[in-house]
Formats: C-alpha cells, structure tokens, sequence
C-alpha cells in the first residue's frame, strides 16, 4: 500500500477508533502561524506537531536548521498525543505534504509502519467541504515504544566517506536553482554536495496538487538503480522527505536520509562543495 492516501479515504477512515489524526501545518518564517491555523479550524479529532517545536531540537553549530528531535521528548510528545503502537497514523499538513513527510519520516524512523499522509492537504479538504472543526480533542495517552530504524539514516561523516562511490547515489532535492548555486535564498553558503544528483521534491506531485501515484514516481527516478543505496538530503531534511516517500513507495528498497543535509555539511570546514550540474 502507498504512504499516500486521498482524502476520500481520509473520510471513511478518520472517525476509526484506531485512527490519530496529525496536523502538520507550518509556515517558515513565521513562528506559530500552524499552530494558530490549527486552533482556528483543522480535521476533527486532529492533534498538533509543530515543526521547530515537536519535529526538531534546538539548532546548534552542526546539525543543520532543523536537527532531528530529542527522542525522549519526541516519543513523550507521541504518547501524549495518543500515539501508540496498535494506532493508524495520518498525517496533513498545507505544504505540498512537506511537513507531514517529516512527520511520516520520523514514525518510520521510529519503526511505526501504520503511518500515511494524506494528498493534497488541508485546503483542498476545505474546498471539498469536509468536516472542520476548532475544537480541541481530548486524546487518551499511549506508550509510544521506539523500535529505530537505522537503515533509514545516515550520518554526515558517513556520506562524506561514500562520496564518489560506486554504491551510492546522492539526491538534492532542492529546486534547481539552489542545487546549481545559481541563488541561495536561505543558506549562507551556495551550491550542493558534489556527484548529488538533482530530484526537485515538489515533483513528487502533479500540476493539480495530487500525489503522482508509484508508476510515474518510478518514471522521475528512472535514472537510479535499485541496487544502490541511496542519500536522500535538501536544505534542512524537511523537504528532502517528499523524496524519500517517493521512493518507497516507487519500490526502491535502500533509502535513508541524510537529516542536517545542506545546512548542516555547510558548517563544518572545508567541505566540499560542488556547483552546476552533474
């Protein structure tokens, strides 16, 4: 089954005593403004993760804008929220499924499988006329027990060391502009890792918003192999996860992420940096 779910499904789905609800709503930049939308009218029965506050730590000199979370806090914060192991999980958000991927990442990482994002997001489902509501759910508290996925994660020492390396494929999932280092509009620093191929995240969708479905995700990787082990990164590892989706759900099995990507291999001196194409 896909990580994708419409919103039909969503509908016929989300009053299941099983189901948790996640809303994801950010807008970077502006501190607060998803949670205020949340509070203002979301999904009934929805609970709330922010992303600085519930989806990452506190920034320091590496780890790059928006480090992974704390994982006590994390998998207290998941509890709270109702989230246990016997829990469907589905997560919205208004980003192009941005935020909500990360969301979706990071139960994965955490080795919770039943974890979908629904398409197109929480402006369609309020076009559509679906259910809102500006009432905040009373959740019941689960434990929420961590079992890591470690192949779903690397490290920034371990791709230096498989740069250039015939196993591995590196993608940037960045627009194109900023992967070139033609502009930079919000790291300090210009261009990408070199031998990174560029994948633009919000490819993974089409002109109307929908999620392209597995066989035209297998047609934008269509030049990867499925015996390669493949780093997927972008500017923070929020948007590098659209990607990481994309490629599950298309059949590739080996794809991690590479969490503090751009911002983070910035950091560290001399990195090696490559711009252009490749």
């Amino acid at each position: 089954m896909s990580s994708i779910v419409s919103m039909q499904w969503v509908k016929e789905h989300m009053n299941h005593p099983d189901v948790v609800l996640v809303d994801c709503r950010f807008v970077l930049g502006q501190q607060g403004a998803g949670r205020a939308a949340y509070e203002t009218s979301h999904l009934p029965g929805a609970v709330y993760f922010d992303l600085e506050e519930d989806l990452s730590s506190s920034v320091t000199e590496h780890g790059g804008r928006h480090p992974l979370p704390e994982a006590a806090s994390f998998i207290a914060k998941l509890g709270a929220a109702g989230i246990g192991a016997t829990k469907r999980i589905i997560a919205y958000d208004d980003q192009g499924g941005a935020m909500a991927c990360r969301f979706w990442w990071l139960l994965r990482y955490y080795g919770h499988r039943h974890t979908v994002v629904m398409d197109q997001g929480f402006s369609a489902w309020e076009q559509a006329g679906y259910a809102l509501t500006s009432d905040i759910h009373s959740v019941k508290a689960e434990q929420f027990i961590p079992h890591i996925q470690e192949g779903w994660l690397v490290t920034r020492s371990e791709v230096l060391a498989k740069l250039g390396t015939k196993g591995t494929v590196m993608i940037d999932s960045r627009d194109p502009n900023r992967y070139a280092g033609r502009e930079e509009t919000i790291d300090p620093i210009a261009g990408h890792i070199p031998s990174a191929l560029n994948h633009f995240w919000k490819e993974s969708m089409d002109e109307s918003g929908h999620w392209k479905p597995s066989h035209e995700q297998r047609d934008r990787f269509a030049d990867l192999s499925e015996d390669k082990e493949i780093i997927v990164y972008c500017g923070s590892g929020v948007t590098a996860c659209p990607n990481v989706l994309a490629l599950k759900d298309a059949g590739y099995p080996n794809v991690k992420l590479y969490a503090g990507s751009w911002s983070d291999w910035i950091t560290y001196e001399h990195a090696p940096i490559a711009t252009g194409e490749e």
